[in-house]
């Protein structure tokens, strides 16, 4: 879900809303206390609230790890019909994790093994919705001559339509055989047809001309009372012998469409469908036709209104016609728009409409759609489950007991969140805390149960609570938040900051920023603050807080008047100094202050790009690289921000060729850098190493500043390494160093391990740790520079600054095993895969329950794993072993 979905109880107990000049002055140097004392808590808390959790709208079952093998499982035996909707509960399961690249491979997957043409339609959709903003991409590709399929449209006229038209050989029963013709009459105006074509249209026709009807021995029949024009009879009749419509009038097929349906005239009205179809081109037309199409029961003119609408998300559904179609389409013609596709339509429309305002109408209108769509037990409970926290929202929390309810009975345990907060709601508070606690005692206990039942306890019990959370789910942002808040209130400020400071070490949440930027008002220090509220407008230039009541730019605005200016050579001596010290936030702070004052923009950009990307942050990184792109000074320069586009994208051959563009107009650093970066990536063969080595010499030969000649540097260290060349490869860091590209110590720790000098190695990690801002990648390559105790610490260090690191699970896991035990070594897996769906984790249980003889933990891995990434090898491998095995 893009918006923050936010709980509805603390919304109630939220207290005043603040107004930013109240405490904070515009005029220089004057500042309005919080109150007499900056130190008050009770002044604190009026601005630092963490507001509670939300309950999410999202599938999260007790053992993920089992249900993705389920699917897995059913996925290699059910119908080819079957499988895009396995694929988009495999992708509700990866959203509640928070996995976005395997939610996208989900919908790619759906897309791609679609087996109708609306299931093609629908995940189209959804994937072009998912990368809105991404068109650029369509466009830079169509410059390569290579095509984005799934930007482009379906040919709804691959729509297979049952067809039961009358046989073309006619047999006469009680007509007159000597009428060859048979003459329509219409208002003042005769229609002459031939007999037996126009018998041949239909069921009805036939006996009507040739069986015991009165009109099958007359010339002339009268047609006037039938809703048809004589126009629309003649062009019937051409139909009736040529089997095909020549150029018609819309209006006169709607009118053809209408006759055929009520004579039962299948291939006129399949030739009428598929026309009518083919004219739709705007909404307004979607609109007008989408009516006709439910009516007549014509399928193909409504996947063709359908993927108008579709395209035109999210716009689309701030048009009331558009969403009442949607809205009160009953089973039938849910049916006739799109098949046996309605679930997939309802996921995605409620998707969108809760972007959009999770309160509306129309949210709840298309989630009741959802509800009727369901068919499977997992589908039933996800809808009832989003309807709740809909509900919720809505304070219709009568109506959201029974849907959370109906959630539980199906087996959605997180559900009972919700049925928790409504009870809180209701003032039955240790009713709550009594549910969360039988849910804990019942289940294997996952981090969102002792997160929730905190908001149900005090004291003590409560900080035990949110301790517990963060030990099962490191990712939970709210117990660092609490625990961060209270620290404040006992006005122990360092500790504080500490504990923001853990979840932002691995995790760059916009609220734990927020927070942390509130932290830094509350005891003056306006150049944290104001590094902190650039970050944050960096990654999201539009982001409001206080819960949304004040724009974060203007936030900046009066913070940035208790902050000394710099120059243009202060913010590139700030970004070299962070830079070198692997400050990623507040290098992105310094570039967008740096934006705001000009200069070359392009570049900056850029640059900006290149930090959210080591940041994880791969959307925002792609917007600064857009932004790069639009603010090109040059041609070349412009080439090299679209190589660097499709590169990260995943076109890789067609950002060489970007590249090899630039470097045809003029030979650029960057233009080199990019074509030995993508050149060592796309080729396995290592013949072309000693071309990565020639352009990255290139590339230094040209002007650049000392960051990026940093980065060329450690990449050529890198290439010589591969190559043998410890030698040159140590020079080549030993020069990066020199211009404080601080990460070349992990290269040159690497050539003096190669060289033997494991010691050396160690010192010049440690260098690296010390410098770095962010080291938990340092230490985890530390560690394997060291004997056994100190690796243990080291892992253990990289754990505590970043749990999501899967590498000292993995490790710890092995030794144990080693030790045989065997036990504690699943353990430690389960503690890291139980909040992260990793295919080396799940790799490695797998193998390690395959040790112990659990043949069926060993098969529900591989198959967990193999849904994480399907053409895994070795995972194939295994699995296949297992399979073997099975009983």
């Amino acid at each position: 879900m893009r918006t923050f979905f936010p709980s509805d109880s603390c919304k109630e107990s939220q207290l005043n809303a603040i107004n930013p000049q109240s405490w904070l002055q515009v005029e220089r140097g004057k500042l309005s206390k919080l109150s007499s004392s900056h130190t008050n808590s009770s002044s604190i808390e009026s601005f630092i609230k963490v507001p509670e959790p939300p309950i999410l709208p999202f599938f999260k079952p007790i053992d993920y790890v089992e249900v993705l093998a389920q699917i897995h499982e059913e996925m290699e035996s059910c119908s080819p019909q079957e499988r895009s909707t396995l694929y988009l509960l495999q992708f509700q399961i990866f959203r509640g994790l928070g996995e976005t690249k395997l939610m996208r491979r989900s919908l790619r997957s759906a897309w791609q093994r679609a087996g109708t043409v609306h299931e093609k339609l629908v995940f189209g959709a959804w994937l072009r919705y998912e990368k809105q903003g991404e068109e650029l991409i369509a466009d830079l590709l169509a410059t390569c001559n290579k095509c984005a399929q799934e930007f482009g449209p379906v040919d709804v006229s691959q729509l297979q339509v049952e067809v039961n038209g009358c046989s073309k050989e006619t047999v006469v029963m009680n007509g007159d055989k000597s009428l060859k013709n048979v003459n329509f009459k219409i208002g003042d105006e005769i229609i002459v047809c031939d007999r037996q074509k126009i018998a041949s249209l239909s069921a009805p026709f036939h006996a009507m001309l040739n069986g015991y009807f009165t009109e099958s021995s007359s010339q002339d029949i009268d047609l006037s009372e039938n809703n048809i024009s004589p126009l629309g009879m003649r062009t019937i009749g051409e139909f009736s012998i040529t089997g095909s419509l020549s150029e018609v009038h819309p209006d006169l097929l709607l009118e053809i469409l209408v006759f055929s349906n009520k004579f039962c005239c299948e291939r006129l009205k399949d030739a009428c469908d598929r026309k009518l179809a083919s004219l739709v081109c705007t909404k307004d037309d979607a609109v007008e036709f989408m009516e006709y199409a439910i009516e007549q029961n014509s399928p193909v003119l409504a996947a063709s209104c359908l993927q108008v609408f579709l395209h035109e998300l999210p716009d689309c559904l701030n048009d009331e016609r558009v969403v009442e179609i949607f809205s009160h389409a009953d089973r039938q013609q849910r049916s006739i728009m799109v098949g046996q596709a309605s679930f997939s339509l309802y996921c995605l429309l409620s998707e969108v409409a809760m972007n959009l305002d999770p309160r509306s109408d129309k949210t709840v209108c298309f989630l009741e759609q959802l509800i009727e769509s369901a068919e499977t037990d997992r589908e039933k409970l996800l809808a009832f489950h989003q309807l709740g926290c809909v509900r919720l929202l809505r304070k219709e929390y009568d109506e959201a007991e029974g849907l959370f309810e109906k959630a539980v009975s199906l087996g959605h345990v997180y559900s009972i969140a919700g049925l928790a907060r409504l009870g809180y709601i209701k003032g039955h508070k240790l009713c709550s805390y009594e549910k969360l606690s039988s849910v804990i005692s019942s289940v294997n206990p996952l981090g969102w149960m002792y997160q929730e039942r905190s908001l149900y306890c005090e004291g003590d019990k409560r900080s035990e609570d949110l301790e517990k959370a963060t030990e099962l789910d490191p990712t939970l942002t709210y117990p660092y938040m609490y625990r961060a808040a209270s620290l404040m209130m006992k006005q122990n400020v360092q500790a504080a900051l500490a504990e923001i400071n853990r979840v932002l070490g691995f995790k760059l949440a916009l609220e734990c920023m927020e927070l942390r930027f509130c932290l830094y008002l509350a005891i003056e220090d306006y150049k944290a603050a104001i590094r902190d509220v650039q970050a944050i407008l960096t990654l999201s230039p539009d982001y409001r807080m206080f819960e949304g009541r004040v724009a974060a730019s203007h936030l900046r605005t009066l913070v940035r008047e208790h902050v000394g200016s710099w120059t243009t050579a202060d913010c590139w001596m700030q970004l070299y100094d962070r830079w070198s010290s692997v400050d990623d936030i507040g290098s992105l702070s310094v570039i967008y202050q740096m934006l705001e004052s000009g200069g070359a923009k392009g570049v900056l950009y850029f640059r900006q790009s290149l930090l959210l990307l080591r940041l994880n942050c791969p959307d925002a990184a792609m917007r600064s690289l857009e932004l790069a792109r639009r603010h090109a000074s040059s041609e070349h320069e412009r080439l090299v921000y679209e190589g660097w586009i499709l590169y990260d994208t995943g076109h890789c051959e067609e950002g060489l060729r970007k590249a090899e563009e630039s470097i045809k107009i003029s030979r650029s650093f960057e233009a080199f850098f990019l074509k030995a970066y993508a050149l060592a990536d796309s080729s396995l063969d290592s013949s072309c190493s000693s071309t990565v080595i020639s352009l990255l010499e290139n590339a230094l030969k040209c002007p650049s500043d000392n960051l990026r000649k940093g980065q060329a540097l450690n990449n050529l260290g890198s290439v010589l390494v591969d190559c043998g060349k410890l030698d040159s490869a140590a020079d080549c860091y030993i020069n990066a160093l020199k211009i404080r590209h601080t990460r070349a110590h992990q290269g040159l720790a690497r050539v003096h391990f190669l060289k033997n000098d494991k010691a050396t190695a160690y010192v010049e990690m440690t260098n690296l740790i010390e410098k770095a801002k962010n080291n938990a990648s340092a230490y985890e390559k530390r560690s394997e520079y060291c004997d056994r105790d100190l690796t243990k610490a080291d892992l253990e260090m990289v754990t505590r600054i970043d749990p999501l690191r899967v590498y000292p699970y993995r490790y710890r896991a092995a030794v144990l095993m080693d030790s045989r035990k065997e036990k504690e070594a699943i353990a430690e897996l389960s503690r890291a895969i139980a909040f992260k769906a990793d295919l080396h984790l799940l790799h490695l249980r797998a193998a390690f329950h395959e040790h112990v003889g659990d043949v069926l933990a060993a098969l529900r891995d591989c198959r967990a794993a193999l849904s994480v990434d399907p053409n895994h090898q070795e995972m194939l491998e295994l699995r296949s072993r297992v399979n073997s095995h099975e009983p």
